[in-house]
């Protein structure tokens, strides 16, 4: 049978596949639109099959999470009890430069006196950049909490945060939140067909329960399978194998240990073909090691992965999750558009993926309801955005890999100069005599800010030659103050902040 014809004068949305992905696009877009007061001109329907796994990794966000969550119109205190949530203030890389014994963070908050003055030739040893301009990462050391209880909820004064979320227990709270509050309609069935037009158009769905269902717009969510972009559309994967060479990923939920710390930061440990996470929830860590195949084995990545996590957790089971490092060339085709999964994947190294799903619900929420003679309009815009993201990722990523010293062929091979793409050549050619600056970044479209890549590049020990524009840098007086006034809110923050744990706990109970 088809579907009821009572909301034929709405655009209706069809979301295949529920997940993190799925559920987060559907609570975006319904919340814009105020779709459960029925005052605007959408409808909007998630199918998820029972029997199909979500892949549900990602555990990490990034900043933009928090207003993402607020516009929706969840309590974070709520999302912190459902979701086992944790405060994340950044990211801190370990013995990716050498093999032992170094460290650098990539926190939130950018640094101070961003924008006004450009630090990096005043601080001596760029390697110590962000510990002279930043509080965050001694914040980070000492596991605190980056707000105190009188402060409200979505609110932290100078800190910047995001979370580690159960991605679980996440989908299931945007799935209950969606159904009972935003008006979203849930349908649990399988997609047995999808009848599509030779003009890139995806004229209807079939369950198995019988339905037929037909969209304006038809959002992919079905994660690798990538059911509607990939197998009905055909829409080509431009790969990124040659560049980011990790593959696979072993995953384990650690238990903690009786009076354990939270870390209040994502924790990556390079290993000999690879990385660990290490992300600290409220109830469990999730832990994982992201490899590449060509360069080890999955029976020597699992014996690193729980040499790591200690033999007392020797008999946790890990899970395997392969992958194909990439993204669809137009991601947006016909009345078609990917979200997740299906879009692309790389290597979770900076909590890129529930990033995309946000800017790429939130661009979908914008342009709907949409004149079918617009939607080529808006979809090649969509595109043009989401491949220059696509390769500020790449690039972003593959910096983390470049000037590291280590012996091991993995770490060989991601120095060679054939692995890194051009666009991220040229912007090191630049960055050698000056470093990042606000004005090399697209603000409007940009993922990762100048901070990110001068914490990154200056973390791994990359120097540029200010010599040759030595007559710039007359603002030394103003750089010693912000130096001084970092030092004392380091101070005033250390004094000030609670616990990681003791907040989450104290926060939850009252």
């Amino acid at each position: 049978m088809n579907q009821s014809s009572n909301t034929s004068q709405k655009q209706r949305i069809v979301i295949v596949g529920g997940g993190t992905a799925g559920w987060l696009s559907a609570a975006i877009i319904a919340a814009k639109h105020n779709v459960s007061f029925g005052e605007c001109g959408l409808d909007i329907t998630l199918v998820e099959s029972s029997d199909i796994p979500t892949v549900g990794v990602g555990e990490g966000t990034w900043p933009t999470m928090r207003n993402t969550l607020k516009d929706i119109g969840l309590s974070e205190k709520e999302v912190f009890r459902r979701c086992s949530a944790a405060f994340k203030q950044g990211g801190k890389f370990v013995n990716w430069v050498k093999a032992e014994g170094d460290s650098y963070y990539h926190p939130f908050t950018v640094p101070l006196g961003y924008g006004r003055v450009e630090m990096a030739p005043y601080v001596g040893d760029v390697s110590n950049f962000a510990n002279a301009t930043n509080f965050q990462q001694h914040v980070c050391e000492r596991n605190m909490a980056p707000r105190t209880l009188s402060e409200q909820e979505y609110s932290s004064a100078q800190s910047n945060y995001a979370y580690h979320l159960d991605a679980g227990a996440f989908a299931d709270m945007l799935r209950d939140f969606s159904k009972s509050q935003l008006g979203v309609r849930h349908m649990v069935a399988t997609v047995e067909s999808v009848a599509a037009s030779t003009n890139n158009h995806i004229d209807n769905i079939t369950l198995n329960n019988g339905m037929v269902l037909e969209a304006d717009l038809f959002i992919d969510c079905s994660g690798f399978r990538s059911l509607l972009l990939g197998e009905t559309l055909g829409e080509s994967v431009v790969s990124t194998d040659d560049v980011l060479f990790n593959n696979s990923a072993l995953a384990l939920h650690v238990p903690y240990e009786d009076d354990f710390e939270i870390k209040p930061y994502t924790q990556a440990t390079a290993q000999e073909a690879g990385w660990i996470w290490d992300i600290g929830l409220s109830s469990r860590r999730g832990v994982g090691h992201v490899y590449s195949t060509d360069f080890t084995t999955d029976e020597r990545a699992e014996e690193i992965l729980r040499q790591y996590v200690g033999d007392e957790n020797g008999d946790l089971k890990a899970r395997t999750i392969r992958f194909n490092s990439g993204y669809k060339k137009q991601i947006w085709k016909g009345n078609c558009v990917a979200v997740g999964l299906s879009a692309g994947f790389v290597e979770p190294l900076e909590a890129t993926a529930l990033m995309l799903i946000e800017i790429s619900a939130r661009y979908i929420a914008e342009q709907m309801p949409l004149p079918r003679m617009a939607m080529p309009i808006v979809s090649q815009r969509f595109n043009k955005q989401m491949q220059y993201r696509w390769q500020r990722i790449i690039d972003f990523l593959k910096l983390h890999y470049i000037f590291n010293q280590r012996n091991e062929p993995y770490w060989v091979a991601n120095r060679e100069e054939s692995s890194i793409p051009d666009s991220l050549k040229e912007d090191l050619e630049i960055w050698k005599y000056r470093g990042p600056q606000i004005a090399d970044f697209s603000a409007a479209i940009e993922l990762f800010p100048a901070a990110s890549y001068q914490y990154v590049l200056y973390g791994m020990g990359f120097s540029p030659d200010f010599t040759l524009q030595s007559h710039f840098y007359k603002d030394r007086e103003l750089a010693d103050k912000v130096i001084k006034q970092n030092q004392l809110i380091t101070q005033q923050k250390l004094s000030s902040l609670p616990n990681h744990r003791d907040y989450i706990e104290q926060w939850l109970a009252s």
